[in-house]
């Protein structure tokens, strides 16, 4: 066999090798609110003794965190781990950021529902105390 033969059975190999990798472990493209979510898949976050299930909800689509924690209330435990932002206000914490993915009332009526095993919570995240095995849900909302 020729050395140019050789060289190109090599180059294709290699191409083939390539696109057959890029393809397989290639990022899935999010859109929508999606977009900008850290997580796209169920995750579990943390070491402690209480376990926690958050399931994030937005756009007919939904994320589980299992969160392992030493903390006693939500809030702080969502926090800990960056899944949660927002603003300080005179009933708690304001919640206007979930898994990166923003709910802006004041643009378009966007907010985050806060539930517990499907109730819905007359507590924010910052005064939810649990005492591990409870499951919460944070829910995309527009008015």
């Amino acid at each position: 066999m020729s050395k140019i033969a050789k060289r190109t059975g090599l180059f294709l190999l290699c191409l083939c090798l390539v696109l057959s990798l890029s393809a397989c472990g290639g990022k899935t493209e999010e859109t929508g609110l999606w977009a900008d979510a850290k997580y796209t898949a169920d995750t579990e976050l943390g070491e402690g003794a209480k376990t926690v299930l958050v399931e994030v909800s937005a756009e007919e689509r939904s994320v589980t965190f299992t969160i392992r924690t030493d903390a006693d209330i939500l809030g702080d435990a969502l926090l800990e781990h960056e899944l949660v932002s927002g603003e300080e206000g005179a009933f708690g914490l304001y919640i206007k950021s979930v898994n990166g993915i923003s709910a802006d009332y004041e643009t378009d009526g966007a907010y985050w529902a806060f539930y517990k095993d499907g109730e819905y919570m007359m507590t924010g995240v910052d005064g939810a105390e649990f005492a591990g095995g409870e499951h919460f849900e944070l829910v995309y909302t527009r008015d």
